[in-house]
């Protein structure tokens, strides 16, 4: 039995694919989740998916899991994908649970595995520090529209000042919490092992990604960051490469740009290999992206094997 979960911040929307569909509300409590998993329970088999929403979806996740049902959680980007190709034109919480029933039935997207207790934590930390880069970042930016009121532009400083302080805290407790958890340690070196990735970058990769061993190809990993080419052919027109798919983590693309720039220009391997890129006539921002695919492809690798870079 399907069922669609559109989650919202305080309300779950649930379709449920039998025949006629059953549309129920819940609230995104944990009394809500104990209504639905008694209102689940009617049926046998059943198979739950939702998209990822962030933290809101996060409870409900270990909550079905641990109760036993299957669930998958699915990017919001292929949702939308299969409601073009649906001809959805309409969105109301109703449709949309219903749509992501329905591609749950039809695409049979990969089970959700929980992560670890220390993973989850690390997860967590690295999460917080991108919210407070975003927040400096915000903060900087009003500071060079050049606020006329002197107070304003004193309070901004001394947010800024706050701030950095803040995300050198964080850098720090993900820099202790990655040594303290000797399998989070040993991953981390690997990553830093590959010329280019340093420190916080790997952090980024282990939380975002988790275990990287769970994935069977490395294709698979280029896919779930977005960084996968996207091909179009139109008529007698040659395939031609426009872009990535984007339909990954965006703050871990963030996280791998600067790391290429140093990789293309020091890491032996990808030096070489941007310099073909070049030569190809592939544009500057075309070889940073082909690099940043490449740097996932040796993390994956040294990961994988359990040896680091050589």
């Amino acid at each position: 039995m399907y069922v669609g979960i559109d989650v919202a911040k305080a309300s779950l929307q649930v379709c449920v694919l039998t025949s006629p569909v059953q549309q129920q509300p819940f609230s995104n409590t944990k009394a809500g989740w104990q209504a639905l998993d008694r209102y689940l329970s009617q049926w046998d088999d059943v198979w739950v998916a939702l998209e990822a929403t962030g933290t809101y979806g996060d409870g409900l996740t270990h909550y079905l899991f641990e109760a036993h049902y299957r669930v998958s959680v699915v990017n919001p980007a292929r949702i939308k994908a299969y409601g073009k190709s649906q001809m959805k034109r309409h969105k109301t919480d109703a449709i949309d649970a219903h749509l992501i029933a329905d591609f749950c039935r039809t695409q049979q997207p990969i089970l959700w595995q929980p992560m670890s207790a220390e993973a989850e934590e690390l997860r967590e930390l690295v999460r917080h520090l991108n919210d407070l880069k975003q927040s400096r970042q915000r903060e900087k930016n009003r500071l060079e529209a050049k606020p006329k009121s002197r107070i304003v532009v004193k309070q901004i400083e001394q947010l800024i000042g706050y701030l950095d302080k803040q995300i050198e805290q964080a850098t720090e407790n993900i820099r202790r919490h990655i040594n303290q958890h000797s399998h989070l340690k040993s991953q981390s070196d690997l990553l830093t092992s590959i010329p280019g990735i340093g420190f916080q970058t790997s952090a980024q990769v282990l939380a975002q990604l988790g275990d990287l061993t769970r994935f069977t190809d490395v294709r698979q990993v280029v896919a779930m960051v977005g960084l996968d080419p996207t091909l179009r052919q139109s008529g007698s027109s040659m395939n031609y490469t426009v872009g990535i798919a984007r339909m990954g983590h965006a703050s871990l693309r963030a996280a791998l740009y600067m790391p290429a720039i140093v990789a293309a220009r020091y890491n032996p391997l990808l030096k070489v290999f941007a310099e073909r890129m070049v030569n190809r006539g592939l544009k500057p921002l075309q070889v940073i992206v082909a690099v940043m695919r490449k740097l996932l492809h040796l993390a994956y690798g040294v990961i994988k094997n359990q040896r680091p870079f050589d």
